[in-house]
């Protein structure tokens, strides 16, 4: 098995992890989804695009390191309804509130804060995964803003976590521009 194989193979067992991590009154709005080398390179190609586009170093920096990453896993939450506390959270007056209302930029909404922290636990579960495996990572949200963009994922907020395996990792102590 070459280096990216196994690195494919970890993103795999990563996908594992994100989707057996606890959900909220188990119920599970979680999408997860490995890219294949194509995608990958189109989400990196985009994210360049989306700096020129929006004036923005930081999309371009992200997708030169998923343009150099292995493999990339995407990680997002489904469209749903509220949970059912009424908890306001969310910043509606309870989850009728929620439920009526619509919002579509990089990300649609609104979220269910509940529903949220179970996206973040299972990005969590995942990156442990990658972690507990030797593989270099990182959670980047600008990925899941070009995954949307090329509808790679219906999630109505994303998640990206390309992984890389070489001797120095390189999503972090970038160089700035």
């Amino acid at each position: 098995m070459s280096l990216k194989e196994t690195v494919r193979f970890v993103g795999e067992l990563m996908a594992l992890s994100a989707r057996t991590a606890p959900k909220a009154v188990g119920q599970d709005f979680i999408e997860i989804r490995l890219l294949t080398d194509s995608e990958r390179i189109a989400v990196g190609n985009d994210m360049i695009q989306i700096a020129k586009e929006r004036n923005s170093p930081g999309f371009e920096r992200d997708g030169q390191n998923v343009l150099d990453s292995d493999a990339v896993l995407l990680i997002g939450l489904q469209a749903h309804k509220g949970i059912g506390l009424d908890c306001g959270a969310c910043g509606y007056d309870g989850c009728t509130g929620f439920n009526e209302a619509t919002y579509k930029g990089d990300f649609q909404g609104p979220n269910c804060a509940v529903r949220l922290l179970d996206l973040g636990i299972a990005l969590g579960s995942a990156a442990k995964t990658a972690s507990d495996h030797n593989v270099d990572n990182r959670i980047m949200y600008r990925v899941g803003v070009s995954a949307r963009r090329l509808g790679l994922s219906q999630s109505n907020i994303v998640h990206g976590i390309p992984l890389s395996a070489t001797g120095k990792s390189i999503f972090f102590d970038r160089t700035k521009k």
